[in-house]
């Protein structure tokens, strides 16, 4: 697989959101996320680090409306380029999970780009916001980013009490999840199925 098919770039243009991305697997953790949504930004440089991508969003939204649409779409955004950058998914470990622990909260993620579409979100969060953000937007983010990444995602909260831990800690397991799932496999030379095909 060639490195040019580890990165992607995408534009969403609606009459919502005006949105560019740029994703590199094989990067050192550098963010450059501006989407007008100061904890999503937070959330997503998280994903960054402890990925090891390299991820650039530029998002204008109708924020004057809710924050939504632009979390929405930076998720339709990243699963599609998630997507594309893992090219025709050969040599790849294919599955990845992980459990972190974040002070009082555990959570673990799972990820299977399988190509078929799996989504499994088992986390509450105590407050209905954290600060001035809907956590009810952080479910919604993960399964837009599933959705069009065409994988399985699984989140599981085993306990927590703190929102923000709680957001911190499914950002950060699932950056470690979709790590361990894009990386190569040495010892893995096709496509990781036995159908030959994801």
């Amino acid at each position: 697989m060639s490195q040019s098919l580890r990165r992607a770039t995408v534009h969403r243009s609606t009459a919502e959101t005006q949105i560019q991305l740029e994703l590199d697997l094989d990067g050192s953790g550098k963010a450059q996320i501006e989407t007008g949504v100061g904890f999503f930004d937070h959330m997503l440089e998280l994903f960054t680090k402890h990925g090891m991508f390299d991820l650039q969003v530029q998002a204008t939204g109708d924020l004057h409306v809710d924050q939504h649409h632009t979390v929405e779409d930076v998720g339709i955004c990243l699963g599609q380029a998630l997507a594309e950058a893992v090219g025709d998914k050969q040599g790849l470990n294919r599955y990845g999970h992980f459990t972190l622990p974040m002070d009082e909260t555990l959570v673990t993620t799972a990820v299977d780009l399988s190509g078929r579409y799996g989504f499994v979100f088992n986390v509450l969060f105590p407050h209905e916001k954290i600060g001035q953000f809907d956590c009810e937007l952080i479910e919604h983010f993960w399964q837009s980013v599933a959705n069009r990444c065409q994988c399985n995602f699984h989140a599981l909260l085993h306990h927590g009490q703190n929102g923000h831990h709680i957001s911190e800690a499914v950002f950060k397991s699932a950056a470690r999840s979709f790590r361990q799932a894009t990386t190569r496999d040495p010892r893995q030379t096709g496509i990781p199925s036995t159908k030959g095909v994801l």
